[in-house]
């Protein structure tokens, strides 16, 4: 072989080299497949706006950006592979651990009409599902003030959501609504002998707050009072909850008889889903646009409003522990955009200590915090 077909020989593979670095490079580099939207619209924390047939929106979300926290090692609780587990971060060595049990909604199925019920302790561990109907809708848990029971709201037919309780002993189920509307968001008082929750009118999209003895005897609207996810002062004499009725949605409280209605925040966005710290001294709730949510913590009279969780996470849907120390919430920091990605995490009242507890390929969220 000459010495100029040599050469050229040699153009051609640099050529054919480059190009096969630059169809990789295209490959490598390329933007990722838009996620699935179809659950976006299911994960809200706060009591939806529909109820018979959870519609997806169209728009596609922007995936919130998450930076700067390192991953939470995440006990292993995922009952369709109980080997999953993060190792990145070891155990926190802290001596005041946090104690008691969390409830919350687990989409097993990756399905909005089959949430269930599920359960774990306040450290991740002991993870257990408690409703057993696959094929209905189940939302909203709380725990009894003894820790004894849950209730819920489960689908029941057609626009007629019940308000149950578990008895966590034997696994009992007694329904203590009847055909009433759409009831969510149940909680029992602190003396554990009252139960408050929402019922909807699905004709007119009304939303009221109700109170009902324990045994679900006596239902009856708090007078003259439009709003839902109604949560009890620590001294069960009036009732913290959202409402549009000035316009935006915000927190206000009432006491029992309707009265003494008092307007707390005026924050952007808010959604619902709050609570009251065990002291009585604070309140957390979330607020912000669709993906770009953040857990808040203010003084229960609303003043010095400040923001808990880090942001970009999506967090939403916050519970006090038992203790007052702790606040479970429901964010999206390790699977950012993913429609299944909501996982279950807890961090201390100053914004210090974030940990995840839940793992799994489905979405966690509602959490609520109990003994």
């Amino acid at each position: 072989m000459n010495r100029s077909s040599w050469n050229l020989k040699k153009i051609k593979l640099l050529w054919l080299a480059a190009a096969l670095v630059f169809v990789l490079g295209c490959s490598l580099f390329a933007a990722p497949a838009t996620p699935d939207s179809d659950l976006f619209a299911t994960l809200q924390a706060s009591t939806p706006e529909g109820y018979v047939s959870p519609v997806a929106s169209d728009a596609t979300p922007t995936p919130p950006v998450f930076t700067g926290i390192t991953p939470i090692a995440t006990p292993t609780n995922n009952p369709s592979n109980p080997d999953s587990a993060a190792t990145s971060v070891p155990p926190p060595s802290s001596s005041d651990q946090p104690q008691g049990h969390i409830v919350f909604t687990c989409q097993v199925f990756k399905v909005t009409a089959m949430n269930q019920i599920c359960i774990m302790n306040a450290d991740g561990t002991g993870f257990r599902r408690l409703t057993t109907e696959d094929n209905l809708q189940h939302f909203y848990p709380s725990l009894s003030p003894d820790g004894r029971n849950v209730l819920y709201a489960g689908f029941r037919e057609e626009n007629v959501y019940e308000i149950y309780k578990i008895d966590l002993s034997d696994g009992g189920v007694d329904r203590l609504t009847n055909r009433i509307g759409v009831n969510t968001g149940p909680e029992f008082s602190p003396d554990g002998n009252r139960i408050v929750f929402t019922r909807n009118n699905p004709r007119t999209q009304q939303s009221q707050l109700m109170l009902m003895d324990a045994s679900g005897e006596d239902a009856g609207n708090i007078p003259q009072l439009s709003g839902w996810d109604p949560t009890w002062s620590p001294d069960g004499k009036r009732i913290l909850f959202a409402s549009d009725r000035d316009g935006l949605t915000q927190l206000f409280t009432v006491n029992l008889q309707g009265r003494q209605l008092t307007r707390l925040t005026n924050l952007p966005a808010i959604r619902g889903r709050s609570d009251w710290s065990p002291d009585g001294r604070y309140i957390v709730t979330y607020s912000g646009d669709a993906w770009n949510r953040e857990v808040y913590i203010m003084d229960a009279d609303g003043s010095h409003v400040r923001q808990l969780t880090p942001s970009g996470g999506n967090s939403q849907g916050p519970s006090f522990s038992p203790d007052g120390q702790w606040v479970v919430f429901t964010a999206y920091f390790d699977h950012p955009g993913d429609d299944h990605g909501c996982e279950i995490y807890i961090i201390r009242i100053d914004g210090t200590d974030l940990r995840r507890l839940t793992n799994n390929d489905y979405c966690d969220y509602q959490p609520r915090w109990g003994p």
